[in-house]
């Protein structure tokens, strides 16, 4: 499905993100893994080359002024050229609106809309001018795909999460810009609009389970109350009409559909990868 094409997964140390880059490997895709922590994006490229893929690391944090170049230099010099983009990094820090404070509520922008926007600028030279290149020689551009990540709380919002729900709403009126503005050439790009994924994001807090932002250390995934709540198979049947939390893997399979010329005439749409929820 992506045999030879060479696709960048950002955020590819644990959770989705993995399982991206494994499903895409075994798809055939040569990748550029990333991680804020390298040592996991390794963990994940070897996951990758174990099942038979391809794969070479760059770490380091996507808001990065430095990393595009970087992403895409790598994909430059291990594979020569790039095909898919995929925008995946993200964390929460969440709180209630009249408490969040400038940072806060900047730092996830940052990450999920800002980061996004500069990668994908910096792609423009080997995606949509390789394909206006390409247009003007042979008369078409091969198919290429940039796929972003969303969420439900940017279409429905979400209580204390102002922040993320702004960036993930931010996020699709992005992708559909970009779908308008290089679609003419063959350049496709989509959004997934993910629900109740079963990763660390959806489950309660833990002592492992931080980031660090501005010295502040911040947990990832839901107060206790509410991932009790997630976990009950109660609760679950009656949000969610499949009656169960996704896996990563499923949610994968989504971003490898929007990636592969499978979904070559589907472009500036949002998937939404839910089990039904908010329907």
């Amino acid at each position: 499905m992506l045999r030879g094409r060479t696709a960048i997964i950002t955020g590819a140390g644990r959770g989705v993100g993995q399982a991206a880059a494994r499903l895409f490997g075994r798809e055939g895709a040569r990748l550029v893994v990333n991680d804020l922590d390298a040592g996991e994006a390794e963990a994940t490229a070897k996951l990758v080359r174990d099942e038979g893929g391809e794969a070479v690391v760059v770490g380091g944090s996507v808001v990065d002024l430095a990393l595009p170049d970087k992403l895409i230099g790598a994909a430059l010099e291990s594979y020569g050229g790039l095909d898919v983009l995929v925008n995946n990094a993200g964390f929460l820090y969440d709180g209630m609106l009249h408490k969040m404070d400038d940072a806060q509520f900047e730092a996830i922008l940052d990450c999920h809309v800002s980061a996004p926007f500069r990668l994908i600028r910096a792609a423009a030279p080997h995606m949509r001018d390789a394909a206006k290149a390409e247009v003007e020689k042979e008369g078409v551009a091969r198919d290429r795909a940039i796929v972003n990540v969303s969420s439900t709380t940017g279409l429905h919002g979400a209580v204390g999460q102002a922040n993320y729900a702004a960036a993930k709403a931010g996020i699709l009126g992005l992708t559909k810009t970009v779908a308008k503005e290089w679609g003419p050439l063959g350049v496709r790009c989509n959004a997934v609009a993910f629900g109740m994924i079963d990763t660390r994001m959806t489950n309660a807090f833990t002592d492992d389970a931080t980031v660090t932002v501005g010295g502040a250390t911040v947990p990832q995934g839901l107060p206790k109350h509410l991932a009790k709540m997630w976990n009950s198979d109660e609760f679950v049947r009656m949000a969610v009409p499949l009656a169960r939390k996704g896996k990563a893997e499923e949610a994968a399979g989504a971003m490898a559909f929007l990636a592969s010329p499978m979904a070559s005439y589907i472009t500036g749409h949002t998937l939404e990868v839910t089990g039904g929820f908010g329907i």
